[in-house]
């Protein structure tokens, strides 16, 4: 198996931005959580070592922007040897499920959506998908992002795990503004 084929780099690069923030139905959130993701609002960018049979540089850009409705707008890139991500998607507290949430699309056909919880002035969101790799395979892709601290800093962590050899890609990509 080629670890580091056109698609596992993809979704290596597709978890890395799903775990970044994503479309989410309207809904009506308190004031101190909406002012908490909009803390985040600015253009940020990171960059990260993919580890794996080799490790590879990922360079990645994140731009966060004022949506309708509460809501944070937010569009990112990552490129890795040659390959690059572009995601997507909206960010918002939805009140009624009293959680955080948090959509994304990608122009691989990777798509999400995870549910973020606070913790202290940190949002954390995880997500786990499944999907093929060019021959097939099965993989897992895992993801975390942290927002820090009230817009301080966002933190990505994301690993591909091939299911049939336990092989796997991981990542960790410290975001600043």
């Amino acid at each position: 198996m080629k670890l580091f084929g056109p698609l596992p780099r993809i979704l290596a690069l597709a978890g890395l931005l799903a775990a970044t923030p994503m479309a989410v139905a309207p809904a009506m959130a308190a004031p101190a959580d909406v002012a908490l993701l909009k803390s985040y609002l600015g253009s940020w960018k990171g960059r990260g070592t993919l580890v794996g049979a080799d490790s590879e540089s990922v360079v990645c850009r994140l731009s966060l922007s004022e949506g309708n409705s509460d809501k944070v707008n937010y569009s990112g890139r990552c490129t890795l040897a040659g390959t690059s991500l572009a995601v997507n998607g909206t960010l918002a507290y939805n009140d009624s499920a009293r959680r955080y949430e948090a959509a994304m699309t990608s122009n691989v056909t990777f798509s999400g959506l995870a549910v973020g919880k606070k913790s202290g002035d940190n949002i954390v969101f995880n997500l786990k998908e499944r999907n093929k790799d060019e021959e097939g395979n099965d993989l897992t892709v895992t993801a975390a992002i942290i927002l820090k601290g009230k817009g301080q800093a966002i933190g990505v962590d994301f690993q591909v795990i091939f299911n049939a050899t336990g092989e796997m890609l991981k990542a960790s990509v410290p975001f600043t503004k």
